[in-house]
């Protein structure tokens, strides 16, 4: 009998201890929150400690009502019951922050080696043969007809190269460094489609305080020009905006090749991995019949990334 009164204790006490550990923290599941997380599932295991062993002996008719309600009654054994509490939450909390911090350590090494790859297939990228041959041809064609203009091309190609050289291990900078790089970047494009590619910026200055990750818009623009057709009859049209006060988008007319340059897969979906990194923020894509638009979202530095590397900083940190 006294066998089966133990197991019947145990099991119980036992069994809600672990739903008030897992209900709390269904509640508060950042690691942020550990030390209020760890203070409540403390003081409710205690009290479910203290109460529901009483409740079991009345259940079981081994204590009567007159004597569970006597205070004496109803903290017997109250520092045992503190302990256990104090065991059980400290031991599945210690856990549980455990397992928080291995997820957020393996999301900070994905990054890294995300940003490893982005560096160099970003650099493979712009110094292929491809782009060098087409950028060096343009160069040799305006040295022999303008001079002056071969001048202006030849720094701005050298401001693109310094650019990515600066950025590339970033993980954020001002819209206003990713929109004077851009415009750079599409003025070498232009000199190779001089009438058939038209980018237009319509961004106001109070918007380029805010943060993009860097090389995104080249990326976007590079993706249009691989992508569409680009001749006298069918010029490509690119537009940048920002739209409701909280993305940046660029959007294009649709008219895809039948056929697409080699490519190092990265663009898009590279994009996509950087923004989750940086406080899971999705990057929308909308096709219809004539445009294609990419919607990224600008980031205020103060907020957002700190938020997005809180549970980074508490594992390492804390």
């Amino acid at each position: 009998m006294n066998v089966l009164i133990s197991t019947i204790f145990t099991a119980v006490l036992w069994n809600g201890a672990m739903a008030i550990i897992f209900t709390l923290r269904d509640w508060m599941p950042e690691v942020s929150q550990t030390s209020k997380r760890l203070l409540v599932t403390y003081l409710f295991v205690t009290l479910f400690m203290i109460i529901c062993p009483n409740l079991i002996r009345l259940g079981l008719g081994i204590s009567t009502w007159t004597e569970i309600i006597q205070f004496k009654t109803i903290f017997s054994h109250s520092e045992i019951n503190m302990v256990v509490a104090f065991m059980v939450s400290s031991i599945y909390e210690g856990a549980y922050f455990f397992g928080k911090w291995k997820e957020s350590f393996a999301l900070a090494e994905k990054f890294r080696n995300q940003q490893i790859r982005t560096q160099f297939e970003v650099l493979q990228n712009q110094m292929s043969p491809h782009f060098l041959f087409n950028s060096l041809n343009t160069l040799t064609t305006l040295i022999a007809e303008d001079q002056k203009t071969a001048i202006d091309f030849t720094q701005t190609l050298s401001e693109v190269y310094r650019y990515i050289l600066q950025n590339k291990e970033k993980e954020l900078v001002k819209l206003s460094e990713e929109l004077s790089f851009s415009k750079s970047y599409v003025y070498l494009l232009q000199m190779r489609y001089p009438e058939n590619l038209n980018v237009r910026f319509s961004i106001e200055a109070t918007h380029e305080e805010r943060y993009i990750a860097p090389l995104t818009l080249q990326m976007l623009i590079e993706n249009a020009i691989k992508h569409n057709v680009i001749s006298k009859t069918d010029p490509l049209q690119i537009d940048i905006y920002v739209e409701k006060d909280k993305v940046l988008v660029v959007k294009n007319n649709l008219q895809l090749k039948n056929t697409l340059e080699k490519s190092t897969k990265t663009g898009l979906a590279n994009i996509r991995k950087r923004y989750e990194y940086l406080g899971q923020r999705q990057i929308d894509v909308i096709t219809s019949q004539k445009n294609y638009m990419v919607a990224v979202p600008l980031i205020e530095m103060l907020t957002e990334l700190e938020f997005a590397k809180e549970l980074a900083y508490e594992g390492t940190d804390h």
